[in-house]
C-alpha cells in the first residue's frame, strides 16, 4: 500500500496559510491600519497595576465584527471561538478554540475608549474606503436624519404604573421592610379588568382600573419613602417614580421608560409608525456612498443639527464639505460653517435647462441616502439600540456607521478581484477559483510572484503557460 501525505495544513499551523486569501474578512484585516488603534488606546491602560489587558486589536476587532455581522456581545464572543476568519481578523496567529474574553469586557472597553475612540474607528473605516474612492468625494455630500429606537416597549401610563408597583415590592422584599398591604388580590382583579380595553363594553371598566392602579402605585411609593427616611440610596429612584405618577398627558419632559428615562417621543410623519421612542441621529453620506459623519441628538429640529454634524465630519476627516444637499426638513438654512446648504425647491425662471437638469440629478442622487439609512437599521443594528443611556446612543450610531463603511470596503475588494478575473479569464471560468495560487508554476521555473518585473508580463499571460496567469493576477492584485 502506497502511503500518501495530505497537503492540507495542520489545525495548529498559521491561520494565514490555511485560510482563503480571497475572503473579504481576510482582505479587510490586511487593509486596516491596526497600529492607529494601538497608539490611541494603549495609554488608556495602566502598565504597572492590575491584570494584563486584552490586546487592543482583539477588542477593536470584536466591536467591528459585532456590527458587521449584526451580533450581540455574547454571540460575537461565542462565534469567535468557532470561526477562524474572525480570529485572523482580530490578529491571532493560530486557531484558538477557547473564548477570547468575557462579553462584559466589551462593555468596559467601549466605556474606556469613549466617543473619541469610536470616532477614530469611524475615521479608519473612511480611510479604508478612500483608497478606491474619488479625490473629490468631500466636495458634495448628502444629509438626512432618522430615529434610532431604544429597546423599550410601547409606553403607556398603565405599563409604567405596573412597573413602579413591581419595583417597589421588590425593594421592600430585598430590604425586609414593613408593608401595610401588598394589594396582591386587588392587583389581580385590576389586571383582569384592563384586558381587552379596546372592546366597547370593556372601555369604561379598563379606565376605572387604570385610575385604581395609579392610586395603589402612589400609596406604595409614599409608604416606601417613609420607611426609607434614613436611607438615601433610593432617592433618585423614588424621585423618578414620583415624577412618573405626577405627569399628565401633555406634560413637558415626560418619562416613557423607567430604565431609559432619556428616551424621546419623536414623530417623523410615517404612516405606518406615527410615534417612535428613542433619539434623533444625523447621517452625512458622500456622493460615492461613504458615511462621513454620524451624530446623535435628542429631538432637535433638523436644521439645528447641521452645524454639529459638519464639525464632526471636519474633526474626523480633516476636510470641509463644500455643498450639502438635504430634504425640505432642512429649510431655513442657506450656509452653515462655510458649507452651502441645498434643498429641493421650485426652479427659478432664470435657470437654464442645463442648470435645472443639474439640480434635478443632484437631488435624485440625494435620495440614495435613504437606502443607506435602511441598511444601517436592518443590517448594522441601528434599528434597535440595546446600549444603555445617552452614551449608548452615540456608541451604537458610530459603530453602525463604521460597520457600514467596512462592509462597503469588503464589497469593493471582492469586486476588484472579480473584475480582474473577468478581464483575464473571460472564457476560462473554472480556473478563476484558484487564481491566487502560484503552485501551477513549474518547479524549475524559479520566478515567483513577489519578484515579477512588469516587463515580462507577456510571458506570464502566454497561453502555453497557464500557471503564469495565476502569478500575473496575484501581481495585479498586489498593485491594486
Amino acid at each position: 500500500m502506497i502511503k500518501t501525505t495530505l497537503s492540507q495544513p495542520s489545525l495548529f499551523s498559521s491561520l494565514a496559510d490555511q485560510l482563503n486569501q480571497k475572503h473579504p474578512l481576510y482582505l479587510l484585516a490586511d487593509k486596516i491600519d491596526w497600529h492607529r488603534f494601538e497608539e490611541a488606546f494603549s495609554p488608556l491602560y495602566c502598565a504597572d497595576n492590575g491584570r494584563p489587558a486584552k490586546p487592543v486589536r482583539l477588542m477593536c476587532g470584536l466591536l467591528i465584527l459585532k456590527h458587521v455581522r449584526n451580533l450581540s456581545d455574547e454571540s460575537v464572543v461565542e462565534q469567535w471561538s468557532e470561526n477562524a476568519y474572525y480570529q485572523y481578523f482580530c490578529g491571532m496567529l493560530e486557531f484558538t478554540p477557547s473564548y477570547p474574553c468575557n462579553a462584559s469586557e466589551l462593555v468596559h472597553f467601549r466605556k474606556r475608549i469613549g466617543e473619541k475612540g469610536l470616532e477614530l474607528i469611524l475615521s479608519e473605516s473612511i480611510r479604508v474606503n478612500q483608497q478606491d474612492d474619488d479625490r473629490d468625494h468631500h466636495d458634495t455630500a448628502f444629509i438626512d436624519s432618522t430615529v434610532q429606537e431604544k429597546n423599550v416597549t410601547y409606553p403607556t401610563d398603565a405599563k409604567l404604573h405596573k412597573k413602579i408597583i413591581r419595583k417597589v415590592l421588590s425593594i421592600v422584599k430585598s430590604l425586609d421592610l414593613p408593608l401595610r398591604q401588598s394589594y396582591t388580590f386587588t392587583l389581580k382583579k385590576i389586571y383582569r379588568d384592563q384586558r381587552f380595553r379596546n372592546h366597547p363594553k370593556n372601555r369604561s371598566k379598563a379606565l376605572k382600573a387604570d385610575r385604581r392602579l395609579r392610586t395603589i402605585a402612589g400609596r406604595l411609593v409614599r409608604e416606601l419613602k417613609r420607611n426609607l427616611s434614613g436611607n438615601h440610596d433610593y432617592d433618585s429612584q423614588l424621585a423618578l417614580f414620583e415624577r412618573v405618577l405626577s405627569q399628565k398627558r401633555n406634560s413637558p419632559g415626560k418619562i416613557y421608560s423607567l430604565h431609559e428615562p432619556e428616551v424621546q417621543c419623536i414623530s417623523k410623519g410615517k404612516e405606518h409608525k406615527k410615534y417612535e421612542f428613542g433619539n434623533k441621529v444625523s447621517i452625512i453620506r458622500s456622493i460615492t456612498g461613504i458615511i462621513l459623519g454620524a451624530k446623535s441628538f435628542r429631538n432637535e429640529y433638523d436644521g439645528h443639527t447641521i452645524e454639529d454634524s459638519l464639525l464632526q465630519v471636519k474633526r474626523i476627516t480633516g476636510k470641509r464639505i463644500r455643498r450639502l444637499a438635504g430634504d425640505r426638513g432642512y429649510r431655513g438654512k442657506k450656509e452653515v460653517c462655510g458649507t452651502q446648504i441645498l434643498i429641493p425647491d421650485v426652479p427659478n425662471r432664470k435657470d437654464s435647462y442645463y442648470t435645472r437638469r443639474k439640480k434635478h440629478k443632484l437631488f435624485c442622487k440625494r435620495a440614495g441616502i435613504e437606502p443607506t439609512i435602511g441598511h444601517l437599521k436592518s443590517d448594522f443594528r441601528l434599528g434597535r439600540n440595546f446600549y444603555k443611556g445617552v452614551f449608548g446612543d452615540t456608541v451604537n450610531l458610530l459603530l453602525a456607521a463604521a460597520a457600514y463603511n467596512f462592509k462597503r470596503a469588503m464589497r469593493t475588494l471582492l469586486w476588484l478581484i472579480e473584475k480582474i478575473c473577468g478581464i483575464l479569464f473571460p472564457y476560462n471560468i473554472p480556473q478563476m477559483g484558484t487564481f491566487l495560487r502560484d503552485d501551477y508554476l513549474p518547479e524549475d521555473d524559479g520566478r515567483r510572484s513577489d519578484n515579477i518585473p512588469p516587463g515580462v508580463v507577456d510571458y506570464y499571460i502566454h497561453p502555453q503557460n497557464p500557471g503564469g496567469i495565476n502569478v500575473f493576477l496575484l501581481y495585479a492584485v498586489q498593485q491594486v
